[in-house]
């Protein structure tokens, strides 16, 4: 309506022949200037030299009848402000009731594929509380990616060769002949977390001493594999409890054992991006406008981290078609990001097509006193532990709670109540509620599936449907900056109005015909709530 009203205006003459801004429409912050606001004669007065308030009603006024618009109207400095009719509002609970669980699905990404990958922790200890951030963060946003239109695939990196697995093998088998009182020391640069002690003795229990017979070099790697496939199975129980899981377990080792390797530095060194100095291999990340080279191959011929994941995005890019990836990464991994788009445009490829989300720290606390260590093992605060101490729908929720790019405290005293004062409780049990409500009616008999939506009249009732209408907007915007937070606060919101609906209204009431309008507004508003909670990976439960 503002674009063809915008350019009706030029044709006129009312308005100078300037390309126009992108039409952004947003959401008022206050419900008073209508349900939709537009700045766009603002920024037509930037470029055309206009007063805006001018512009804002000479656009108006070209603005046509609509069925939802009920009031257009101008507010200084130059906003045009829409505000929807309240029986086209009420029969959104129809057309909400109608698509079901596929209310809020929308088509931006129109079937492109996109890769997520996250979490991809070193299978060399547990997962701990930063690493479920991750993982959360992950699985919520490729839920909200395939509720936008994109073909998903969710993948855990599992880095299983390099020094890393090198050092965990070494550790693993000195505590293994710890088991039998072999006296050795552990490496220096060793694992020394309690689990590796559980570790070495499970293996000692499953296949005896047998490896004490082989020579060191033998029996490092083997114990180092039964080691790393039992840290794998792990990882993936742990993630199992708060609902994280993958389409793909993706091998680093695979990559030298399938060539992509040894294929992409060839094909980087043709391309004149490598060169021979101080006795390595370096990327010259200088000449494609990089403040430092990095080194892709040791003096001693051994590969890079950097070197993999440039072989793993040229599999992802090139070898396996993905139209976008997304790496969710942790705080220590900000200073790759810049090597990694500038190497993925050396191959040749788009580099906005590499997306990165870094995921900030946690600290955890119980109430006012900061939490530092594990009641169990006196070391790390595993992922594990927190799941058990909260549940995995707190765990979720919480670790939403905010942007990625900001470091949270995670209270785990709050995440415990049952109150309204914890958000999770909060908007959970609204769900609750409006399942009770339903459960009532059914006792009772009543059917309201020819409830008249058009007696939804009161501020509260339409002001449960602006809500609820919003989901889709949600969806939208999580999608287009990758930012899943945006829901927990939907989730309050939507819960917050369904609240104030509920002290206000009287859903089943000696009204039949109120009563049967209303059940049909509060089955689509427990849609709508279930749909959030699901996008977020947590339950809805009928009662609480």
């Amino acid at each position: 309506m503002l674009t063809q009203a915008a350019h009706q205006a030029q044709k006129s003459g009312n308005l100078p022949a300037v390309t126009l801004p992108e039409v952004v429409v947003e959401r008022p912050q206050n419900p008073e200037h209508g349900d939709y606001a537009s700045s766009l004669p603002l920024k037509l007065a930037r470029a055309t030299g206009v007063n805006p308030l001018t512009i804002a009603e000479g656009m108006a006024g070209l603005i046509g009848a609509a069925t939802e618009i009920d009031n257009i109207a101008v507010a200084p400095p130059g906003f045009i402000n829409f505000t929807l009719k309240s029986d086209w509002l009420a029969s959104q609970v129809d057309s909400i009731r109608q698509a079901g669980d596929a209310y809020g699905n929308i088509d931006l990404g129109q079937g492109s594929r996109v890769q997520i990958e996250f979490v991809s922790v070193n299978p060399t200890g547990p997962l701990h509380v930063g690493h479920g951030r991750g993982a959360i963060l992950g699985s919520t946003l490729a839920n909200m990616l395939v509720a936008g239109g994109y073909r998903v695939e969710r993948e855990y990196y599992i880095n299983d060769m390099g020094n890393q697995i090198d050092v965990f093998s070494r550790s693993l088998y000195a505590r293994y002949q710890q088991c039998v009182n072999i006296d050795v020391e552990m490496p220096s640069d060793g694992y020394f977390g309690d689990y590796m002690v559980d570790l070495a003795k499970e293996i000692m229990a499953e296949e005896g001493d047998r490896f004490l017979a082989l020579s060191e070099s033998e029996a490092v790697p083997r114990i180092g594999q039964l080691g790393l496939d039992k840290m794998v199975k792990q990882i993936k129980e742990d993630l199992e409890l708060v609902g994280v899981s993958f389409d793909v377990w993706f091998s680093e080792r695979s990559l030298y054992d399938n060539g992509q390797y040894e294929k992409v530095i060839s094909l980087l060194r043709r391309g004149g991006h490598i060169a021979e100095k101080e006795e390595a291999n370096w990327f010259v990340s200088t000449a494609l406008g990089e403040d430092k080279d990095n080194v892709v191959v040791r003096g001693d011929g051994s590969p890079t981290y950097f070197a993999s994941d440039i072989a793993y995005h040229y599999n992802k890019f090139i070898e396996r078609k993905f139209d976008r990836v997304i790496n969710i990464w942790g705080a220590d991994h900000q200073g790759h990001v810049s090597r990694m788009k500038t190497v993925v445009g050396a191959l040749g490829i788009a580099p906005e097509r590499l997306e990165v989300v870094i995921s900030q720290l946690v600290t955890l606390r119980r109430g006012e006193e900061l939490v530092r260590v594990s009641k169990r093992s006196g070391d790390i605060i595993t992922l594990r532990e927190v799941v058990e101490e909260v549940g995995a729908d707190a765990c979720r929720f919480f670790f939403l709670s905010r942007s990625a790019d900001a470091q949270m405290d995670f209270d785990l005293e709050l995440a415990r109540k049952e109150s309204p004062e914890n958000p999770v409780y909060y908007v959970q049990y609204a769900h609750a509620r409006i399942a009770s409500i339903l459960r009532l009616a059914q006792e009772r008999g009543i059917d309201w599936g020819d409830g008249d939506v058009s007696l939804l009249t009161t501020e509260p009732e339409l002001a449960l449907i602006r809500q609820m209408m919003r989901l889709p907007e949600i969806v939208e915007l999580s999608a287009q900056t990758l930012e899943p937070h945006h829901l927990t606060y939907y989730a309050q919101d939507l819960a917050t109005s369904f609240h104030s609906f509920y002290k206000q209204c009287r859903v089943v009431s000696k009204d039949e015909a109120l009563t049967r309008a209303r059940l049909k507004l509060v089955e689509a508003a427990k849609l709508i709530l279930a749909k959030t909670l699901h996008l977020m990976g947590m339950t809805a439960p009928e009662k609480m």
